[in-house]
């Protein structure tokens, strides 16, 4: 036979290990006679023993934060896993996923094969999750009347968030008949009208939490309108009630914080935003007066009331020049008047009647040519201050007297 070396045999082993479809995912029940976990890597490190049969084991990091509890020596547990070959070691291990004890194994499958129904239906998937309200009116309260969780919850809403309303819906957290009374008052909380709920109870014992970890529960969050927090358990406790809500806390007071924020937080935001905003308007208020004063000084220029006032006046200057104007033309006018009057009396045909002369007029009309009278006619002579009557006997003109 040919010599190999110890890492073709390793190789080889490695190999065969691979190709058997059986230690892909294998099932290993044993004690715990070894467990340390790595302080800087937070890998665990393990072995299961047999009677006198021992497998080592290891459980990546990521794994062993969601084990929900600390493996100790002597404790009976069903590991599941993937069989491996170690190099450095020279030996085969089982690489785990799950490490349960024996007495929850069977519970623990039917957990496992319930939740990836649930994912199957997609009820887990982060994109489905609802945003929780900024600052709820009504708060719904799922929980056991008993349990210390209903004070917790009202302790911290009464202290950081009172102007929010609680609304209580009952419900029996453990026990035979738990999950459907959980997943009833869920329903009923959710068409209450509340803004956000809470679903929650204390801690316990693994086995405490079952109701939560039900198909029943698990729908009646999911279906919910309403944005859920779930607080069910312990920090590493994690129920299908915590997957399926759109909010998971580790307690029921981590809840209500999440719930609802501080009160004295936004009392001091909004002191903040009004000292901003009277700054803000402060200096807005300054602007517009500079700019009203402007616009103010160029409004005085094309003002309809300084035009009105300018034309007004304009007016009161024509009219006291016109009045002046006029006083001077009616003034000279009736120095012309009397000029003329007097030049007229001068011309007066009764001032000549004065001196000793008459006018003759045939009916009212003065006669001045010898064309105007016929012998027989009655004319009217005017002396000064008498009239007399006369009948025309005779024409002569002054040819005729020549």
């Amino acid at each position: 036979m040919p010599v190999i070396s110890v890492s073709q045999l390793t190789n080889y082993i490695t190999h065969r290990l691979k190709d058997d479809t059986r230690l892909k995912s294998i099932m290993v029940k044993g004690e715990i006679s070894e467990y340390k976990r790595n302080a800087s890597s937070g890998h665990a490190y393990f072995a299961l023993k047999e009677g006198d049969s021992t497998l080592k084991g290891v459980m990546w990091n990521a794994r062993v934060d969601k084990l929900g509890f600390t493996p100790e020596v002597g404790l009976s547990v069903i590991c599941t896993g993937e069989i491996t070959v170690y190099r450095s070691g020279g030996y085969y291990q089982i690489s785990a996923t799950e490490i349960v004890p024996v007495g929850a194994g069977i519970r623990a499958m039917q957990l496992k094969e319930l939740k990836e129904k649930l994912q199957r239906k997609g009820i887990f998937k982060p994109e489905r999750k609802k945003e929780l309200p900024p600052l709820p009116r009504k708060i719904a309260l799922v929980t056991s009347r008993d349990g210390a969780a209903v004070y917790d919850v009202l302790k911290v809403l009464k202290r950081r968030y009172p102007i929010g309303e609680v609304f209580f819906f009952p419900a029996q957290v453990q026990g035979e008949n738990a999950h459907l009374t959980i997943a009833s008052a869920i329903k009923t909380a959710d068409v209450s009208g509340c803004d956000v709920m809470i679903v929650t109870r204390g801690g316990g014992a693994y086995d405490t939490l079952s109701a939560f970890n039900t198909e029943e529960v698990a729908l009646a969050i999911a279906e919910c309108e309403t944005p859920v927090i779930s607080a069910v358990g312990h920090e590493i406790d994690t129920t299908l009630a915590d997957y399926a809500a759109d909010v998971r806390e580790s307690t029921p007071t981590a809840a209500a914080e999440k719930c609802a924020p501080d009160i004295n937080t936004l009392i001091s935001a909004a002191d903040l935003e009004r000292e901003r905003l009277d700054d803000a308007l402060d200096i807005y208020f300054r602007n517009k007066t500079v700019e009203l004063e402007r616009l103010t000084m160029r409004l005085a220029g094309v003002s309809p009331m300084q035009s009105l006032e300018r034309a007004k006046t304009a007016a009161d200057n024509l009219s006291a020049r016109l009045g002046k104007a006029y006083a001077a033309r009616l003034q000279a006018g009736q120095a012309r008047l009397e000029t003329l009057s007097g030049k007229l009396a001068a011309l007066s045909p009764f001032n000549v009647l004065e001196r000793g002369y008459t006018i003759t007029l045939k009916n009212g009309v003065p006669v001045t040519s010898a064309e105007q009278l016929s012998e027989g006619d009655t004319v009217e002579i005017r002396f000064s201050g008498f009239t007399a009557e006369a009948v025309i006997k005779g024409i002569s003109r002054k040819e005729d007297n020549l």
